[in-house]
């Protein structure tokens, strides 16, 4: 026992001794560092004035004294979130100016129309609640980073002046301007000196910015105070309003879009089982009930309000083949004026194919229309276009079928000889002045 335990004395020692002996070395590395450091420091103190000041540069990016916790991901999620809003708009107002100006709206005035939104949103936002709809979402707002101390203060109006003119009118100018260089710079011609010269300086200033954000953003990353360059520039940080804020994204948007697209989703599954079609029937043949019976009390003449809308066609014209070549037009007026202008009325376009009359009413119309008609309505009924009565049947039409021709001991009968047998006799009645006389055939 006292062997071993003297044993393990030794080790401890050792072990003692190697660890003394690494925090030594660790010293003596830390001391050349800071050396090597003191001498870079003071080598970089001897430049001149811009250069003498990049060593407290690098301290101040260095350090993290003095910045609470920032929320990066929520920070960068605002801005992608900020993007996103202004193309939603953009896109829907594109879609409600598409049927304007021969649909070239959005791509002759989309500059104008990116100012119009964004100076609407900054105002809406930045301006009135100190934080943009994306940083909204995030639970973060814009505060004033010159104000030390546990309060954060609201950003002044000069400063949030200052970011609506650079983010709203500089982002319009800088896209007018590029355009305004393309525009004389297309390529079939060689350019000016001027504008080659314009070119490479706004290149230039472009590469420069993209540098310089790149910068910021890597700082960024480091420090999570200032998200960009006008940021910086402006002293304008995101960050939580209260320490109470629980920092967490905000799903709201997501569960609203869920809850639509779950409505949408049942709209599509339950409409086909309610009958849209015989619904949309229903309130057609009611609306179309209603302006007859408003024409028929409006007009006074109730044989005029019992026609249909199309009763003043000639007979051998399709009323429902004419409905569907004149579907623009609305009164009866407005019918005449185009068939007028057209000739649309009597020409083969609209003349009666394999003729079908309704039944109950007689009014003919082509097979394949009527037929159609009565196969959309299922049973429950068609409105004549040209009567108004309600349709459920049709027949083939036998007007143009000759019926045998009875013999009339009075009548005068006019006929072709091959359509009588010999069993047949057509008697002829002859008048001359006041006698008659009789010939049987």
């Amino acid at each position: 026992m006292t062997s071993n335990f003297a044993q393990a004395q030794q080790r401890l020692a050792a072990r003692r001794q190697a660890r003394e002996a690494e925090a030594q070395a660790q010293a003596a590395a830390r001391a050349a560092a800071l050396r090597s450091q003191s001498s870079a420091r003071a080598r970089v103190a001897r430049l001149p004035f811009p250069f003498s000041r990049l060593d407290a540069a690098w301290d101040t990016l260095s350090s993290r004294e003095g910045t609470r916790p920032a929320f990066r991901v929520g920070q960068v999620d605002a801005e992608l979130l900020d993007d996103e809003l202004t193309e939603l708009l953009r896109r829907q107002v594109g879609e409600a100016l598409k049927y304007f100006g021969g649909g070239h709206i959005q791509d002759d005035w989309s500059a104008e129309i990116l100012l119009a939104l964004r100076a609407v949103l900054f105002k809406l936002t930045v301006w009135d609640h100190d934080a943009t709809y994306g940083a909204a979402l995030q639970n973060l707002k814009y505060t004033d980073a010159r104000h030390a101390g546990p309060v954060l203060a609201p950003p002044s109006r000069w400063q949030k002046s200052l970011y609506g003119l650079f983010t709203v009118f500089g982002k319009y100018a800088w896209t007018r301007w590029e355009g305004w260089l393309l525009d004389h710079n297309d390529g079939y011609e060689e350019p000016s000196p001027r504008i080659q010269r314009l070119s490479r300086i706004t290149e230039k200033a472009s590469t420069l910015h993209s540098a310089g954000a790149l910068v910021s953003f890597l700082v960024f990353l480091l420090q999570g105070r200032y998200r960009t360059v006008l940021d910086r520039v402006l002293r304008m940080r995101l960050a939580p309003p209260t320490s109470q804020v629980s920092r967490e994204v905000s799903f709201e948007y997501l569960n609203r879009q869920l809850v639509w697209h779950a409505f949408t989703e049942f709209l599509l599954f339950i409409l086909p089982l309610v009958g849209v079609h015989r619904w949309k029937r229903w309130l057609s043949r009611t609306w179309r009930k209603t302006k007859e019976l408003i024409k028929a009390s409006g007009s006074g003449d109730g044989e005029r309000g019992a026609q249909g809308e199309y009763a003043f066609l000639p007979e051998r014209t399709c009323a429902i083949c004419y409905q569907d070549q004149n579907a623009a037009a609305s009164t009866e007026d407005e019918i005449m004026a185009a068939a007028a202008s057209s000739g649309v009325v009597g020409s083969a376009q609209t003349d009666i194919t394999n003729p079908y009359e309704t039944i109950a009413c007689g009014c003919v119309y082509c097979f394949v229309c009527i037929a159609t008609r009565l196969e959309r309505k299922e049973g429950e009924g068609w409105t004549c276009l040209r009567c108004g009565e309600l349709v459920k049947e049709c027949k083939p039409w036998n007007g143009d079928v000759l019926e045998p021709v009875k013999k009339s001991p009075t009548g005068k009968v006019v006929a072709f000889s091959d359509e009588f047998t010999q069993d047949d006799t057509v008697v002829v009645r002859e008048s001359e002045g006041d006698g008659a006389s009789e010939q049987d055939l």
